[in-house]
């Protein structure tokens, strides 16, 4: 029998008392936590009983993190045990990070209970919120729970709740999405998406991460879409009706849900065979070409997400992962189908850094920057004219043209070579350089102070003002 701390020494030991199972996919942490509530305890109380060799992950405000997670020794794990009154092998089946070992925690044969803290995310994948009202209906009480859950699996049918990441440091554990049964049928459909993944020899994580990328990079772009109607509606709904003064707060929250289903329909098209023939009918098949912006492959992906307009602004988002997808298509099918190493540009279902979707606790660290500089927190799209940021857009994709011709220029005579690498390098700078100077005037336009954009560029305030002063005459001129 072993002593709990929190529990007078006189008493018995809790130790088997009760009978605490673990949910699915729950986190250690979470777990420690039902087990202290069930005896009346804090969880501070219970944790003396292990020796802790890291601190406890935390927010920059100092509250502490939801989405921690403990990994445990033996002797750890043999206390848990004892406390939760199961068995072992139900904890290893049901905890993902049962077992997990790390180099601060002592050798297996020390039977000291000790303790390690980590991020979960690092451990064994994202986190949210469990249900309250599934653990209730569960376990008899209205606990806080922690699970490791994929974004496809986040919707509680039963209850219509959505449920948000564990590691965003905002106190909503769900999003009401009773009224949107389209998210819930999402998930329903997710699962033959999964399988049709897996007999296609593609991880159904890898389809999911791509076609998670392709539509958040739609909805970073929406708010430019007059003709959007869809997502606007539904992040009013799960907001409760009307967004209203939080519009920017809501977006980072109710994305995932928002864009769930599109991105399950995404996903369906990207593993279609026929959808991948259409790629290669754009590509000019044994006659390549560039991609048109009329193509059939984007046409038909607008109307399959219900946007029938969509087509030719997906065509045209060449620095995007779609564009990106569609390339590994047609170069997979010029090499007669020989599937590419993992993690490099010729695998179509590789998603580039650049391409990842923003977490909603990175945007919440943005969002919090940008609300410390007067004016930062401004959105770009709202502040910046279209006919600017077409301008900014055109430059910069006429400089990517000219430095990817520059690739091919040098073979030949050394002179020949040396007057065309100069010229077109200097033809791309001056492109790069008015693309420069209208993002900053663009930027101090858009309430931006002066002396950030001033760091930014890494230029004295001084000759940066009188360089807008310049800029400024000649727009006003032109």
């Amino acid at each position: 029998m072993i002593h709990v701390p929190g529990i007078p020494e006189g008493r018995p030991s809790p130790a088997g008392i009760l009978r605490i199972a673990p949910l699915p996919q729950e986190t250690t942490a979470s777990l420690i936590g039902r087990v202290a509530a069930s005896y009346g305890l804090k969880t501070s109380s219970l944790r003396p009983g292990w020796k802790w060799r890291s601190q406890q992950p935390r927010h920059e405000s100092g509250a502490p993190r939801a989405d921690a997670e403990v990994l445990l020794n033996a002797g750890g794990r043999r206390l848990l045990t004892q406390l939760c009154g199961v068995e072992d092998h139900v904890l290893a089946r049901a905890l993902p990070s049962w077992g997990l070992e790390d180099a601060r925690l002592p050798a297996e044969q020390d039977e000291a209970p000790a303790a390690v803290w980590r991020v979960a995310g690092a451990v064994a994948g994202p986190v949210a919120y469990g249900c309250r009202l599934c653990t209730a209906r569960r376990t008899g009480a209205d606990e806080q729970v922690v699970r490791y859950m994929p974004l496809w699996s986040r919707v509680c049918i039963r209850h219509g709740r959505w449920l948000l990441d564990a590691d965003a440091g905002q106190q909503h554990e769900y999003l009401d999405v009773t009224h949107l049964p389209e998210i819930a049928g999402a998930q329903r459909r997710w699962a033959a998406v999964a399988r049709r993944a897996v007999r296609a020899g593609t991880g159904p994580e890898r389809v999911f991460a791509l076609a998670g990328a392709v539509v958040s990079r739609w909805w970073d772009q929406a708010l430019g879409w007059e003709r959007e109607t869809v997502w606007p509606r539904r992040l009013h709904q799960v907001a409760g009706g009307d967004a209203g003064p939080a519009f920017e707060w809501w977006r980072i929250v109710g994305r995932d849900a928002v864009v769930f289903p599109e991105v399950v329909t995404v996903a369906e098209a990207l593993l279609d065979p026929a959808m991948a023939e259409l790629v290669w009918m754009d590509s000019g098949a044994g006659r390549p070409r560039l991609l048109p912006a009329d193509g059939l492959f984007c046409r038909r992906l607008g109307e399959r997400v219900g946007r029938a307009w969509l087509g030719p602004l997906a065509a045209m988002d060449h620095g995007g992962p779609l564009i990106a997808w569609m390339g590994g298509i047609v170069r997979r099918r010029r090499t007669n189908g020989r599937p590419p190493a993992p993690g490099f540009a010729d695998d179509p279902w590789w998603v580039r850094r650049e391409h990842q979707p923003v977490s909603m606790a990175g945007q919440f660290r943005v969002l919090g920057k940008e609300k410390q500089a007067p004016g930062s927190g401004r959105m770009w799209r709202a502040t910046v004219s279209a006919e600017q940021r077409m301008l900014i857009g055109q430059t910069i994709e006429t400089a990517e043209e000219q430095l990817l011709q520059l690739r091919g220029v040098q073979t030949g005579p050394t002179a020949d070579v040396a007057r065309r690498l100069l010229r077109g390098l200097g033809h791309s700078a001056s492109l790069i350089e008015n693309a420069w100077k209208r993002t900053t005037v663009a930027a101090v336009n858009g309430g931006v102070p002066l002396e950030e954009v001033a760091q930014w560029v890494d230029m004295p305030v001084e000759v940066l003002q009188k360089m807008l002063m310049t800029a400024g005459g000649r727009e006003d001129s032109g």
